[in-house]
């Protein structure tokens, strides 16, 4: 199953990092019970492996599914696929993990920063980039990318706020993802609103890819 069709038409992600088991479960049924289909779990440290467990397991009894967060070896890519991620997510983009993790099944979404860089994943292969940090990139960096590359899809990540989401949106990501929304109670109060505001500007938003 490609990128495509596991995010759909959907523009929120958030992204549960460095909880234990039980807390990112818990978090990622809050996500769900709001709207917000996609959670990513880190892994870049061998005991987050057991919290993207939990996730999965909890996901399974939502029909949601849970990708994979910093994937950058081998070795990670294989403990993904072996706690039922459906996807992995990196932070830059290196072919070799690229490839490992499409041979283990898992839709891989590299992260970028630069025109090449967007350039080399599109060459791969990779529909959907993750720009990465989009705080620091600013909204202007989509608006401008999308025309060179305007087949490709984006999620801006890194720094993003449920106030900040929209005007990322509007500026050509695909998709945003949050990373302290679930945990801290001014956005979370907020969140339900950007769920629906996605929703009713899903066209003026383009939400399908060009």
């Amino acid at each position: 199953m490609s990128l495509d069709e596991l995010f759909g038409d959907q523009r929120l992600m958030v992204i549960l990092r460095g909880r234990p088991p039980a807390e990112t479960a818990a978090l990622a049924n809050r996500a769900w019970d709001v709207g917000v289909h996609h959670v990513e779990v880190p892994i870049g440290q061998p005991e987050q492996v057991a919290a993207l467990a939990a996730a999965v397991e909890a996901a399974a009894d939502r029909g949601r599914v849970v990708g994979a967060g910093t994937v950058v070896t081998l070795e990670q890519v294989r403990a993904a696929a072996r706690a039922g991620a459906r996807y992995s997510v990196a932070p830059g983009f290196d072919p070799s993990i690229h490839a490992a993790s499409l041979s283990a099944g898992l839709p891989h979404l590299p992260g970028v920063g630069t025109a090449t860089e967007v350039q080399r994943a599109r060459s791969a292969g990779c529909g959907w980039v993750k720009a990465f940090p989009a705080e620091s990139l600013g909204v202007g960096w989509f608006s401008a990318l999308r025309g060179p590359f305007p087949e490709v899809s984006y999620v801006a990540t890194g720094g993003v706020t449920v106030t900040t989401a929209p005007r990322f949106l509007a500026a050509g990501a695909r998709m945003v993802a949050l990373g302290s929304a679930l945990s801290d109670p001014t956005q979370f109060a907020q969140l339900p609103a950007l769920v629906e505001a996605a929703r009713v500007n899903c066209a003026s938003w383009e939400c399908t890819a060009s």
